[in-house]
């Protein structure tokens, strides 16, 4: 049975939209930091900075995106229009090959497009079922995440070898046709969706509140720091803003997380330039390319999941008698996640002291890493979405983009100061989100778990 046979008419649009968006993102941030280093001419620390700045920007823009969407233009319109910018942006990427101001303001219009839609696509879903289909959208949103992983894996295979055998503009311009071709696939369920009208000004809104806390701040009593916001609004919704500032807290050492997982795209590309590309496997000699390397992730998380979802989680809970907390998941992921960038750090002392490595040696460092994100970021998810009101679940989710977004802003300042060179980057990087992991701990441990799931 086909799946407009099966789920709400529209949803056959989006899912092809989303494999098709998702080819042309990944495919595009898979050559990044290769282009800006051998065609640019960009200088290595220069191009790590401008490569996290660009992925910061995609999880700042959902932000505004969210709000437009919310308030003015509705989930169809707002990812329509931003489709449309970002396939612009794409083709900017294409013709301005060797212009470093018309390359950048393609990333620029990129950033604004992809991350305008990311919190809209995933809502428009959820808005074309209706409350008796819960099965059907866990399914489509299993299917969803599978057809990111699949993207993932295929553009980064794909594009770096585009690149080398076709140049730039046909490295670049073929991850534009496809979200052209996602754009027009989404144009065509224009009327099979169901569409939400945006809501509009939100009188007890999150804004509003922490605005009537600072202008009646003198009147805050005994209920705290937003105490005074009980001058204009009901108890509900300041109770509200105070839930979501306590999961903000959690979410303050997630930030570090991100400064280092987002590196397995650039500064761990740059690291597999340097080392033997020529690789046995199975038997079959080939020559891979550094930006080749990443898709490694996306594989291992797609085989990661089940077994600690399955096996891992269980062991702990039913053999060593040990909770694992959606808290305990993120702080131990958060450790491993420093576990690989000491690995990392050792290949790069060996490397600056003129040993050579194998590539696959990288290998280890991205699984333990891929360990970290399925402990750290789908878990994060799970306890972003439990832990909001009703009221706040998409302010929460969006301050959970936002962590991305300050993670990269930490690489990217980091590599444009240039204090650390060779392995002593990567070690920074260990050292930094160790430290993390333990602040991580200290506030998790005061947190009082909450329960706000939809019955």
């Amino acid at each position: 049975m086909s799946i407009g046979q099966k789920y709400p008419g529209g949803i056959k649009y989006i899912v092809w939209n989303e494999a098709a968006e998702r080819y042309s993102y990944y495919g595009m941030r898979s050559i990044l930091v290769i282009f800006l280093t051998q065609y640019l001419m960009i200088e290595k620390n220069t191009a790590l900075a401008d490569y996290h700045m660009f992925a910061g920007l995609c999880y700042f823009f959902p932000v505004i995106g969210a709000y437009i969407s919310d308030r003015f233009w509705g989930k169809y319109k707002t990812i329509l229009w931003l489709s449309i910018v970002y396939c612009i942006g794409h083709l900017f990427l294409a013709i301005f090959e060797h212009s470093y101001t018309g390359f950048y303001a393609g990333l620029m219009l990129i950033a604004v497009g992809s991350g305008g839609i990311k919190p809209c696509v995933s809502a428009h879903v959820g808005d074309q079922f209706k409350p008796e289909q819960k099965e059907l959208l866990k399914k489509v949103f299993d299917l969803f995440y599978f057809m990111i992983n699949f993207g993932s894996f295929f553009s980064t295979m794909i594009t770096p070898w585009t690149l080398k055998a076709y140049g730039p503009g046909v490295a670049f311009g073929v991850p534009g046709i496809l979200m052209a071709i996602a754009t027009f696939i989404f144009w065509l369920g224009r009327n099979d969706f169901v569409h939400i009208p945006p809501t509009g000004k939100v009188p007890h809104g999150t804004g509003a509140v922490l605005l009537s806390a600072i202008k009646n701040f003198s009147k805050r009593g005994d209920n705290g720091i937003l105490g005074g916001a009980l001058v204009d609004h009901p108890q509900g919704s300041v109770d509200d803003v105070k839930a979501a500032f306590g999961v903000i807290k959690i979410f303050a050492g997630v930030s570090v997380f991100w400064a280092l997982f987002d590196q397995h795209g650039s500064s761990w590309v740059l690291q597999a330039k340097e080392m033997n590309l020529d690789v046995n496997i199975f038997g079959a000699q080939m020559s891979l390319l550094p930006s080749q390397i990443p898709s490694l992730n996306p594989i291992m998380v797609m085989i990661l999941i089940p077994i600690f979802t399955f096996g891992v989680y269980p062991f702990f809970e039913n053999k060593l008698k040990i909770e694992m907390t959606p808290l305990r998941k993120m702080g131990a992921g958060m450790f491993v996640a420093a576990l690989s960038f000491v690995i990392v750090a050792i290949f790069q002392y060996t490397l600056d002291g003129g040993t050579q490595l194998s590539v696959l040696w990288q290998v280890i460092p991205f699984l333990i890493i891929t360990m970290a994100e399925v402990m750290v970021s789908i878990t994060g998810l799970e306890f972003a979405y439990t832990q909001a009101p009703r009221s706040m679940k998409s302010t929460i989710m969006s301050m959970w983009l936002l962590t991305v977004f300050f993670g990269n802003m930490i690489t990217a300042y980091i590599s444009k100061i240039n204090v650390f060179d060779g392995g002593n980057f990567f070690m920074f990087f260990a050292a930094l989100m160790a430290v993390f992991a333990l602040f991580f701990a200290y506030v998790a441990k005061s947190y009082q778990m909450k329960n706000y799931m939809e019955k």
